[in-house]
């Protein structure tokens, strides 16, 4: 089914409406759905999948997949469900995992999996460490700096004075092209 051009055509013109809708979806998702729709209406027709693209609305589907967007959207703001804690602005550590990308890039060879990895699980142990003043598990386990997270913030700033300046977008972007990779949308 998804080697057709009434496939593909399905695709394009619902994410076209969900653009218009301002859901921005993945484009893998939208496929998801829009197969098994189609097995579903051919399969309670008794009809051929082919013959099921007569039944499909490209307006109404992005319609209903924003409709189910919105809504999960609310119910997880109201539940706290996907807002992050967020570090203080300008946060020595996270200027730190901020800086470690380009490199990253070059030490993997441009493998963004392996750089993503190396981000979540540095910004895993940070929030952690973070989180270590209420951690009874975690006495004594960071060593002669116990779990001053101020201290820590200060010997990063000590080490790199102007780690901060990774928040900004120009010269983060300015570094990461200086690794000789760049980040385009297909």
């Amino acid at each position: 089914m998804r080697n057709t051009k009434a496939f593909k055509d399905a695709v394009a013109q619902t994410l076209a409406e969900l653009a218009r809708l301002g859901v921005t979806m993945r484009p893998g998702s939208v496929e998801d759905t829009i197969e098994a729709n189609m097995s579903r209406v051919a399969a309670q027709l008794g009809i051929q999948q082919r013959s099921a693209w007569r039944y499909f609305d490209a307006e109404e589907l992005a319609k209903s997949l924003a409709q189910q967007h919105k809504k999960f959207e609310a119910s997880s703001e109201s539940a706290g469900v996907g807002v992050a804690p967020m570090p203080p602005v300008d946060n020595p550590e996270l200027a730190l995992v901020l800086a470690g990308v380009p490199d990253s890039l070059v030490q993997t060879g441009g493998d963004l999996f392996a750089v993503i990895i190396n981000v979540a699980v540095n910004a895993w142990m940070a929030g952690h460490i973070h989180g270590e003043d209420g951690c009874e598990g975690c006495e004594g386990s960071r060593g002669p700096s116990g779990h001053d997270w101020d201290d820590r913030m200060k010997q990063i700033t000590a080490m790199s004075p102007d780690i901060t300046k990774w928040f900004d977008r120009d010269r983060w972007t300015a570094a990461l092209h200086d690794s000789g990779f760049s980040i385009e949308r297909r």
